[in-house]
């Protein structure tokens, strides 16, 4: 039976190489940052979810080592079964108190969180309205639960009014969108998705993961953004972009939410524990930022200039309140061919194009770090330039 199935997916990898949607990976040879090395050869790095600079920070790198020394490598059990470290609900209240939320819980990554939220809480007489641009592990999530299911358009609150209208006789209404669209980079419109539920009583989770850190003044987030700080019912995170970069995820709200969630969520009941060297990095991380404001105040001057000077120089760049700057380009195979000119001048980025973003709206996502100094952000800019006139992509 294999070979038949062999021939199968050799004519579809074949096709989608053919199409100029297969997906190369290159290896980093050094820690992330601002610079890496790829090929032996220096690069700076701007398709990192490192917004904040922490991936190779020195105080998290020591904190996680000492975890280790104090509490091991691993935990090699799930929490229900051989319960959890000291460590573990350290950074579940560090988190709370970050968030301004009652409880929290770990997961080893916010796929899991996500994946996990669901189910335990909805059933087939609930809805689920879910903005159309939503995280694949939130449709992920959403498909693993019987809730009857909502879409609206992104961030159209018209359409969510009318989707809130048609579920108007299920039980309970939860409302799902990300904080920030990864693949544009547009904050969405909680104050009005907050209304919206008041108005047509529903609850409202928010995907926190690229928007925890640096939206909002101190970086926490949409909440703060808005000014709803505690105000939602649940949110979903990750360590794994601004904070650190490691692994590990959460999911954050109300306390009895939270307490379902322990006692049904399927990935919290059926993964290990987080290791201990990455909840004590994660602790030292939310101890830092509550010290200082120094790098969210750097990442929001560095992607006001970015963008300010790549739409001076006549690209076509979504409109984005966050550190994702999505440089348009439609063409997929023409995404692929900048990218990897962009490396021959010494600038890590990535085409995206189908299936992860829409067909006919290929770009290069640029993800701005606190890490970086004006002198990256030109040498970028500068390059996308030459670049961007080679292939024919400005004038």
């Amino acid at each position: 039976m294999y070979n038949k199935f062999q021939d199968f997916l050799r004519q579809e990898l074949a096709q989608i190489e053919a199409d100029g949607l297969y997906k190369n990976e290159r290896i980093i040879e050094s820690p992330q940052g601002a610079e890496i090395i790829v090929k032996g050869k220096k690069c700076l790095n701007f398709c990192a979810n490192n917004y904040l600079g922490l991936a190779d920070n020195p105080e998290l790198i020591e904190a996680a080592k000492k975890g280790m020394d104090a509490r091991g490598f691993g935990m090699s059990s799930v929490r229900f079964i051989c319960g959890c470290q000291d460590l573990h609900k350290q950074l579940e209240e560090k988190i709370s108190e970050f968030f301004g939320t009652e409880d929290t819980i770990l997961y080893a990554a916010c796929f899991d969180a996500n994946g996990g939220v669901f189910e335990p809480l909805l059933g087939p007489e609930d809805a689920i309205i879910s903005d159309a641009l939503n995280h694949a592990s939130i449709i992920d999530g959403v498909r693993l639960c019987k809730a009857q299911r909502f879409r609206y358009a992104n961030a159209d609150m018209a359409d969510l009014e009318a989707q809130l209208q048609a579920a108007k006789d299920c039980r309970f209404r939860l409302i799902v969108t990300d904080g920030v669209f990864s693949m544009d980079g547009n904050v969405c419109p909680l104050d009005k998705i907050y209304e919206l539920a008041q108005k047509y009583d529903a609850m409202v989770m928010v995907d926190e993961s690229h928007s925890a850190g640096v939206v909002g003044v101190t970086g926490r987030g949409v909440t703060e953004r808005f000014n709803l700080r505690g105000e939602i019912e649940i949110l979903t995170g990750t360590l794994g972009k601004a904070f650190g970069g490691a692994m590990g995820g959460f999911t954050t709200g109300k306390k009895e939410i939270i307490d379902m969630l322990r006692q049904r969520s399927r990935p919290y009941l059926f993964s290990n524990s987080m290791a201990p060297g990455l909840v004590a990095a994660g602790i030292r991380m939310f101890e830092m930022m509550s010290e200082t404001n120094e790098l969210q105040d750097k990442l929001h001057a560095n992607t006001e200039y970015f963008i300010k000077e790549m739409v001076a120089k006549g690209f076509d760049c979504k409109p984005s309140e966050s550190a994702i700057c999505a440089v348009m380009l439609y063409d997929a195979p023409l995404s692929q061919k900048f990218a990897a000119r962009m490396q021959d001048e010494g600038i890590f980025v990535t085409g995206f194009y189908y299936p992860v973003v829409p067909k006919g709206q290929a770009r290069i996502r640029v993800q701005i770090s606190a890490a970086h100094e004006k002198e990256h952000l030109d040498k970028c800019i500068n390059a996308f330039v030459k670049i961007g006139q080679e292939l024919g992509v400005i004038k």
